[in-house]
């Protein structure tokens, strides 16, 4: 399998079909041989409904269920365990992000062979005050005591090279204790900023 994309279901009804239409074009453009894994978080609404009919139309489609909302991270994380592609490309399926960026991030990663994580900043960061301010203080520390330094604003909007998802789990696994695990997996997208 050259290339996985995993996406989160959420109160996501409203998106779905155009988002998973979208994606497939884009990915097809790039290889035949790809799967889009759509997690459904527990959803509410007819989010897992809807996915089930779009998997009847397209063998490229993998469901993924879980029995409740784990949130959105664990969510993610779940698609990448599952996830078999060379190459991973993470996404909400909100359509904040366009999907038509994969081409344009697949080829950046073909061009140097030395990337291994290509991801999205946010020009300024989006959200309620809590976030905003949470958020700047969360990067200001971690730039302040990390010798490596994050871009501020970090999306969960990325495409990862395998080795670097096997390298996260093994991380996450050495990490036994559950509530550092649990830190670890709500801190996803900046763990794998880390990695690029």
């Amino acid at each position: 399998m050259e290339l996985s994309i995993v996406t989160t279901l959420y109160c996501s009804e409203p998106h779905i079909k155009e988002f998973c239409n979208r994606m497939i074009a884009a990915a097809q453009k790039i290889t035949p041989d790809f799967e889009l894994i759509l997690v459904n978080d527990g959803s509410p609404d007819n989010s897992l409904t809807i996915a089930l009919a779009l998997y009847h139309t397209h063998h490229n489609i993998k469901i993924i269920d879980l029995s409740r909302n784990f949130c959105h991270h664990k969510a993610m994380m779940t698609g990448l365990m599952h996830a078999g592609g060379e190459r991973v490309f993470l996404i909400d399926c909100d359509l904040e992000e366009p999907p038509e960026v994969l081409d344009e991030w697949s080829n950046q990663m073909n061009a140097d062979a030395d990337l291994d994580v290509v991801y999205g900043v946010q020009s300024s960061r989006e959200g309620s005050w809590f976030k905003r301010i949470s958020g700047w203080i969360f990067y200001r520390l971690i730039n302040a005591f990390s010798t490596v330094k994050l871009p501020v604003n970090t999306l969960t909007f990325l495409t990862i090279n395998i080795l670097c998802i096997i390298l996260l789990l093994i991380f996450l696994k050495f990490l036994r204790k559950k509530y550092l695990r649990l830190s670890a997996i709500c801190f996803l997208d900046y763990i794998l900023t880390l990695f690029g």
